[in-house]
């Protein structure tokens, strides 16, 4: 069992986990958008968004831009934003144009224009505006005499207007040089960040420095743990996780035909998994959809209850969750072609899983169950790499069975190896049999 100070270091360990990923995926966000939108004039650039509106102008929502304080930094520096409009009319002008939110309100007042409301991005359709319609009858008078603008530009063709941003609250227009009703372009939106390097090299190295000190905490925390010494044949001692894989490896030529089909193969046996499950077809007010979370079958929730707050562990709890698991695992190892043999629901075969009954009173906690999904935070992440490999392991041995007939003995041990660690952390978070934190080892 896990004491004290150990718990604390795992606790701080998992959420120190947990800050190097959100760190390190921030990163790898930022190194991608560098690597995607940003062009030879190092601004981060959007795709083509065609605008058809039959509106006069078009106009952003107002933006209330504060600098801050100039002298710890200078953001008027450091951000600029463009905009490229392409007329769809090649001999049509163009206006682009920047003013102040209450400038824009007045030149516009009653005139039909559409106000951007939002910008979605999705990979089947690219980027698309959504807007807000304000109805008007009266056509504003040419937008080139004006004189409030901030910054603007105009002309036929591309028109690509930069401005740097400053202090204040503002509004983008674009309407035809003319003011005439109907705006039929091409956008893209721009920006030049200088700072975003800077922040993804400086996540990058946060995130290494928060996963290196979660490594040091969990390592310190699961170190020098004594397990029971269980007797061997030999009259010899070994030294046991309360919950134990092994599965046995086979010598002869297995099944190539049964190999080659195995997905198919298992269906019948997957189809009673599911049901053991509580499988079933859904419906969410969309169409109807067939969910099977098999692992509801295990006796979960109440174990936790009971241990809490009555300190026992129902013995018939026990066996069915047992028995489950063998099951499971039989299912497992026939679909990772361990063995040829059909999965039994009741008969052991190949697959030797051991877990032992708990003392609740002797051996665990009564809070433990509470914290020990989260304690085990470590091990989901090691297993989902350790889980990817295996599914390699798993099609390699797929073609060397068919080829050769058996199953490479040095891969076979890597994936009852993976098969055991589920099975450790299973028994330590899912079926609370032990509160000794699992070990960081295939063996």
């Amino acid at each position: 069992m896990i004491k004290g100070g150990r718990v604390v270091l795992l606790v701080f360990g998992s959420l120190f986990v947990i800050v190097a990923l959100v760190l390190l995926a921030g990163s790898g966000v930022l190194f991608w958008a560098e690597s995607t939108f940003k062009d030879a004039e190092d601004f981060y650039t959007s795709g083509p968004i065609e605008i058809d509106r039959d509106a006069v102008a078009i106009t952003t929502q107002p933006a209330d831009i504060h600098l801050g304080v100039a002298w710890m930094l200078d953001w008027s520096r450091l951000v600029n934003m463009r905009l490229t409009v392409t007329n769809d009319e090649p001999g049509k002008g163009v206006f682009i144009g920047i003013a102040d939110a209450e400038d824009t309100a007045g030149y516009l007042a009653g005139v039909s224009r559409d106000e951007i409301t939002d910008i979605k991005f999705s990979q089947r359709r690219g980027e698309r505006l959504e807007y807000r319609r304000f109805a008007g009858a009266i056509l504003p008078a040419d937008p080139l005499s004006q004189d409030f603008w901030v910054t603007s530009v105009h002309g036929p063709g591309t028109q690509t207007l930069t401005w740097t941003i400053e202090e204040g609250s503002f509004v983008l227009v674009l309407m035809n040089e003319d003011s005439s009703v109907g705006i039929n372009a091409e956008v893209r939106l721009g920006a030049k960040l200088p700072l975003v390097r800077g922040i993804a090299i400086g996540l990058l190295v946060g995130g290494i420095v928060f996963l290196l000190v979660a490594v040091f905490m969990i390592v310190m925390a699961v170190r020098k743990r004594s397990y029971p010494q269980v007797p061997q044949q030999d009259g010899s001692l070994s030294v046991d996780y309360p919950a134990t894989l092994s599965i046995r490896y086979t010598k002869r030529n297995l099944d190539r035909l049964t190999t080659f089909f195995r997905p198919i193969v298992a269906i019948p046996i997957l189809i009673v998994v599911s049901l053991l499950g509580g499988a079933g077809f859904v419906w969410w007010g969309g169409p109807w959809k067939f969910e099977s979370p098999w692992f509801a079958a295990f006796v979960v929730l109440p174990t936790v209850l009971l241990i809490v707050f009555q300190r026992k562990y129902p013995r018939w709890w026990f066996d069915w969750n047992l028995a489950l698991a063998k099951f499971v695992t039989r299912v497992a190892a026939y679909l990772a072609l361990l063995t040829d043999i059909y999965p039994s629901t009741d008969d052991e075969q190949a697959v030797d899983l051991r877990i032992s009954y708990p003392n609740v009173k002797m051996e665990l906690s009564q809070w433990m169950p509470l914290v020990k999904w989260f304690l085990a935070i470590p091990h989901y992440i090691a297993l989902w790499f350790l889980d990817v490999a295996t599914v390699v392991v798993v099609i390699i041995a797929w073609f060397a069975i068919l080829f050769a007939g058996r199953y490479p003995k040095n891969l076979f041990d890597f994936v009852v190896g993976v098969f055991r660690w589920h099975l450790r952390v299973a028994a330590y978070m899912v079926l609370l049999t032990t509160d000794e934190y699992p070990p960081f080892t295939l063996d």
